[in-house]
């Protein structure tokens, strides 16, 4: 038993006092706190009055325990004149931010008396929490200390690792998140605007922009048809790109990217290594290198982040002259190396290096060494899946200009999705014999895919409609 506001109350012992409070009714403000995060009192507008032995001190009560016995006073003169001084400094700090403005308008502050310098981070820390807790890609983090404190990506270089899930956005109070530079939120409502400012044809629920559907088979080497390396093969010999950034195979099961602008390099890169690789640095030593028409080839989380430099300004803005042409492909998990080839290690006792190629295709998971094939489940895997990739929605690259995967075409063949002019124009001259596509196959997997993002960004959604 405790009393808050006057009010005595029953609350578990595992509850937190601002939880005790909301269950009772009482609404204490907040901007750093979220239920399925770790509390950390950042903000400090959750404080409240505690009275315990005759002894009154202050504490912020989102990550504050309930006590039996405690006196807990949330509205008080003192608590009140505190939050309006919070509430000020926060918006000297980011008078643009509606939310700030709306909260200090509550507690009689207008004009700040202060001038800070303008920023819209106010270091929650929301979205360094979300990311590492929940996401589990710790993309980015805090850095530096006292004034200079902020929140960014690693060395405030271009991050390795956000795969532009926009889970930061969400629950990010003011407009920091969009502003950064080094990191990739993508909203559900930019990701509707670069599609119809950039993309043509029909949309799609499930497999999105559409312009043209049908299953390739390329007359050179590749996986499923090889229809990426016969794309970027014919169109280095023709002449329409300077280079492609695609994903080599490497060591110990990883893979690396690189920069290729020859029919040599293009082959090299042929087959799917089911590893999530950064390509964002690749792409940007290619342009500082004074190659402006390029080709980039990934997986959905990649084609998003090279999206949202191009969202955010800063490809335009740094390399006004760039042509760039995204080639998706069909993904719906990547692996962790380490554990993937432990896995297959104990499973099979074969070593995954010796592999000639892998394949994912009707829910297996194969694997060939010269004649001998080992498979298993692909669900078999899950333990294996790289950290964010369930909170991926996209099975299509539904943002590249082409999307190429082995999902509803005939075995030997790859299915191509067409969905700008640029994309259009990469395919000119291509020889390749075509098929009949199963859209329906796509958009089954698609729409799985999409199901199991959205519930787990349901704990998100939920935590900040409550």
């Amino acid at each position: 038993m405790l009393r808050i506001d006057g009010r005595d109350l029953e609350a578990d012992d595992d509850k937190t006092l601002l939880e005790a409070a909301k269950d009772a009714g009482i609404i204490i403000p907040t901007l750093c706190h979220h239920p399925a995060l770790t509390p950390i009192g950042a903000c400090r507008l959750c404080s409240v009055e505690i009275e315990r032995n005759s002894r009154i001190k202050v504490v912020t009560s989102c990550n504050y325990p309930v006590e039996a016995g405690l006196v807990v006073k949330t509205s008080s003169p003192e608590i009140f004149s505190l939050r309006s001084m919070i509430l000020e400094l926060l918006l000297a700090r980011s008078p643009g931010e509606a939310r700030i403005a709306a909260l200090a308008k509550e507690y009689g502050v207008s004009t700040p008396r202060f001038k800070l310098a303008d920023e819209s981070c106010i270091l929650c820390g929301l979205c360094t929490r979300v990311c590492q807790e929940l996401v589990g890609v710790s993309a980015m983090s805090p850095i530096l200390r006292g004034v200079e404190r902020a929140v960014d990506a690693a060395y405030r270089d271009f991050s390795e690792d956000c795969m532009a899930c926009g889970a930061c956005a969400l629950v990010c109070p003011t407009a920091a998140i969009r502003e950064m530079e080094h990191i990739y939120p993508l909203t559900p409502e930019e990701t509707e605007e670069i599609e119809s400012r950039l993309l043509s044809g029909e949309i799609d629920e499930d497999m999105g922009v559409c312009a043209d559907v049908f299953g390739c088979r390329g007359h050179g080497e590749g996986q499923d048809g090889g229809a990426v390396t016969t794309i970027l093969a014919s169109a280095i010999e023709m002449g329409s790109i300077d280079a492609a950034v695609v994903v080599m195979p490497g060591d110990d099961y990883r893979a690396y990217a690189a920069i290729v602008d020859d029919h040599d390099g293009v082959m090299a890169s042929a087959g799917t290594k089911y590893v999530r690789v950064p390509l964002i640095p690749k792409l940007l030593l290619a342009l500082g290198s004074g190659k402006r028409r390029i080709a980039v080839v990934g997986t959905p989380c990649q084609i998003r982040s090279v999206r949202r430099l191009q969202a955010g300004g800063y490809l335009g803005g740094t390399f006004p002259d760039a042509e760039i042409v995204l080639v998706g492909l069909f993904c719906f998990e990547s692996f962790d190396p380490a554990r993937l080839k432990r896995h297959i290690r104990d499973a099979f006792s074969i070593d995954l290096d010796e592999a000639e190629r892998v394949q994912i295709a009707k829910g297996r998971f194969s694997i060939f060494i010269g004649d001998e094939v080992r498979s298993c489940k692909v669900s078999d895997l899950d333990g294996d899946i790289s950290e964010g990739c369930l909170f991926c929605a996209d099975f299509v690259s539904r943002l590249a200009d082409i999307s190429v995967g082995s999902v509803g075409s005939p075995e030997g063949y790859s299915t191509v999705i067409v969905r700008s002019d640029r994309g259009r124009r990469l395919l000119e001259g291509m020889d390749c014999s075509r098929e009949r596509v199963d859209e329906g196959e796509i958009r089954k997997l698609s729409a799985i895919k999409r199901r199991r993002a959205e519930k787990r960004f349901k704990e998100i959604i939920d935590g900040l409609e409550g």
